[in-house]
This record gives C-alpha cells, sequence and structure tokens, in this order.
C-alpha cells in the first residue's frame, strides 16, 4: 500500500467527522500496488444509513481528504443502502483494502 501512516489516519479523521464513527473506508485502486508510482487516491466509504445528496458529501469529502493529503487527488465512492451498486462497488469491494 502506497500511504503513510500520517495519511491512512487523515483519511480515517475525515471519514469519521464527516460520516460518523460507524463509516468504513477502503482504499482501492493503484495505491495498493507497490510497484506502480504516482495515481490518485482511491476510497470506497461504505455507510449503514442512507445518504441525502451523496453528490455533496462526496466532493466533500473528496476536497478534505484531499487537503489532509497534501494535494493529491482523491475519488470518493460512496455505498449506501439507498445508492445504486456499481462494478466499482465489487471491484472496491473485493479488492480493496480497510483502512
Amino acid at each position: 500500500m502506497r500511504l503513510s501512516p500520517q495519511h491512512i489516519r487523515a483519511i480515517r479523521e475525515v471519514v469519521r467527522h464527516e460520516c460518523g464513527p460507524e463509516a468504513r473506508v477502503r482504499l482501492f485502486g493503484s495505491r495498493l500496488d507497490d510497484t506502480r508510482r504516482g495515481g490518485d487516491v482511491d476510497v470506497l466509504v461504505e455507510l449503514e444509513q442512507p445518504v441525502g445528496r451523496p453528490a455533496v458529501l462526496a466532493a466533500r469529502l473528496s476536497a478534505r481528504l484531499s487537503r489532509r493529503l497534501d494535494g493529491r487527488s482523491v475519488d470518493v465512492v460512496l455505498s449506501a443502502p439507498n445508492l445504486p451498486r456499481s462494478a466499482v462497488h465489487r471491484m472496491a469491494e473485493q479488492q480493496g483494502q480497510l483502512l
């Protein structure tokens, strides 16, 4: 995994602050591959409660995480009972690593 312990802690803190302590976050995508360089940070935020205004929440999380991760680009995918699922959700759940 190509994230420092400080960055992992920052991701957990931001998600907990914005989504509550029950939210889980998984890292997926190129940052899991230690042989690669660069790339954005892809996270799946798993929520147990329905989300109102998911686009706003995803954008807010992405912006706050980017600031905490030294300006790195952060893509946020939300998973909640009221949101449609896609292939990205399945891939992130299968290959992603809980932070």
